[in-house]
């Protein structure tokens, strides 16, 4: 449910009157419902496909498919494509980048380029630019002034250092360009609801960003049962907190298996200890030959009684 949308300039990049004119060049197809239609009548569409985009996937995209026929290959799409190789996008990619993302193809080359320059600027490596931009195709629609406050929020919110911030959002490049309200309502449930002090969520959070746009219902269920059920205290959660990212079924069906063995110690004071990243990591076979001390049947048998 939590995704990036690209900024609504990016959708209004074309008039009414725009539009109704391209419907009138007399060589398009009148009336056709799809991109596919116009691609022998369209220079830009047809190498466009040549370079693998899905125009099944950009006519479902808001304005996507009149935007691409108002372009001109050589004079708009090309340059814009020199850029994008720039940045460090592959040409296998440019196909799959451009189907996520066609709105680029209409924005400002120069308002792209300063974006990408304000990237450096805070010390973002060309690699780690290209790897933000491929994962979160719509970061670079936004304005620096966007992308400015957006590292303002996550610095100061979670009280992380320059370096810090930089990394989580290498990470999670899609923080950037999301929306921030389900982001600030995850630290709310993290803090109020679910009891972790400010410097435990900016352990949380750092070790597993994923946190920050998780379902809030899946967050809290989760944390019920490890806390109350396994009585696992918040400490101990701080330091392992990828097993937010795991399927709660899996971690319930194991704990119920090492309960019914009598091995469900989950007290790092204990000689018998079960450390959480191994509960939640551990393939199967391995978590019951190394911690459960059982074999594989043994545990597929104990699933059938429950």
């Amino acid at each position: 449910d939590w995704d990036d949308t690209p900024p609504s300039s990016a959708l209004e990049e074309i008039s009414e009157e725009d539009a109704v004119q391209i419907i009138a060049e007399p060589l398009l197809p009148l009336q056709s419902t799809t991109l596919r239609d116009y691609v022998d009548h369209s220079e830009t569409l047809a190498k466009l496909v040549h370079l693998g985009v899905d125009l099944s996937q950009v006519e479902k995209r808001q304005k996507a498919g009149q935007l691409l026929l108002t372009l001109d290959f050589e004079k708009d799409v090309r340059k814009i494509l020199l850029f994008l190789k720039d940045v460090g996008i592959e040409d296998n990619q440019l196909g799959p980048f451009l189907t996520k993302n066609p709105y680029i193809l209409g924005e400002d080359l120069e308002a792209l380029e300063t974006r990408v320059a304000y990237l450096k600027s805070k010390k973002f490596g060309n690699s780690e630019i290209a790897q933000m931009v491929s994962r979160a195709p719509y970061l670079l629609l936004f304005s620096v002034e966007r992308l400015d406050n957006r590292l303002g929020f996550f610095k100061n919110e979670l009280g992380l250092s320059v370096k810090k911030t930089k990394d989580l959002v290498i990470r999670l490049p899609k923080l950037l360009t999301g929306k921030l309200e389900p982001v600030k309502e995850n630290l709310q449930v993290c803090q109020i609801e679910l009891g972790f002090q400010r410097n435990e969520i900016q352990q949380i959070v750092y070790k597993t960003p994923k946190i920050l746009t998780a379902s809030k219902k899946k967050l809290k269920q989760t944390f019920d049962y490890l806390h109350n059920i396994m009585g696992i205290p918040h400490h101990i959660l701080t330091r392992f907190p990828q097993v937010f990212n795991s399927k709660l079924l899996r971690i319930r069906e194991w704990n119920m298996f090492l309960a019914f063995l009598g091995r469900a110690q989950y007290d790092p004071a204990q000689p018998s200890y079960i450390s959480l990243d191994r509960l939640v990591s551990l393939p199967d076979e391995m978590f019951c030959t190394e911690i459960a001390k059982a074999s594989i049947q043994d545990f597929e048998k104990f699933l059938k009684t429950l």
